[in-house]
């Protein structure tokens, strides 16, 4: 039930093998652990996936991909979840991430303009990579441990679910077999042959 479920969040995974961006990973692609879609396997790469997410670096569809080769954890939903920084999500959660580090070091605050320009990587960006980095390691960390551990404990509800509803349906099987076979009794009980004639 659990792998019906990512199937259905995640329909693209079977065509992620001949994904030109994932190409540099060569033959390894191949490898079934990275395919699985077991607790474990799922579990690491929304850590894998969600880590990756927040790091402020170019290729995170390659880095996620590469680190799930690493450590052996399903490639396609490390790789799809990368996607959640996108050009919407990415200006809040640097944002966010630059707030927490600029706080932790103890800087002075900035006014920041997302430019994806090479002039404002040159300038602005070597201003602020120090914060930036500490801020999204430290939230990708925690949005990383948060995934795994959440992934584990609704896998694990869904498997006690279902042994569960296994339970209940063999209880009713077994009680309307009973009352069945009770029923069957009380229809062949003493007096009943007396009705059939001679």
């Amino acid at each position: 039930m659990a792998r019906h479920i990512i199937k259905k969040l995640f329909p693209g995974m079977e065509h992620m093998r001949g994904h030109k961006a994932l190409s540099p990973l060569g033959p390894r692609l191949g490898s079934p652990d990275l395919w699985h879609l077991n607790r474990r396997s799922v579990a690491g790469a929304f850590a894998v996936g969600l880590f990756v997410a927040f790091l402020p670096l170019p290729m995170q569809m390659l880095i996620a991909a590469a680190v799930a080769l690493l450590v052996r954890v399903n490639l396609p939903i490390s790789v799809i979840l990368v996607w959640i920084s996108n050009p919407i999500t990415m200006p809040p959660m640097l944002y966010t991430a630059y707030t927490l580090g600029r706080k932790l070091l103890d800087e002075p605050r900035r006014d920041i303009h997302l430019d994806w320009s090479w002039e404002w990587f040159t300038t602005e960006l070597l201003t602020i990579w120090q914060p930036l980095l500490l801020g999204s390691v430290l939230i990708g960390a925690a949005a990383s441990l948060s995934g795994y551990l959440l992934v584990r404990f609704l896998w694990r509800l869904n498997v006690v679910q279902r042994a569960r509803s296994r339970r209940y349906l063999r209880r009713l099987r077994r009680e309307m077999a009973e009352r069945e076979a009770a029923a069957r009794d009380s229809d062949q009980g003493p007096g009943n042959g007396d009705r059939h004639p001679r």
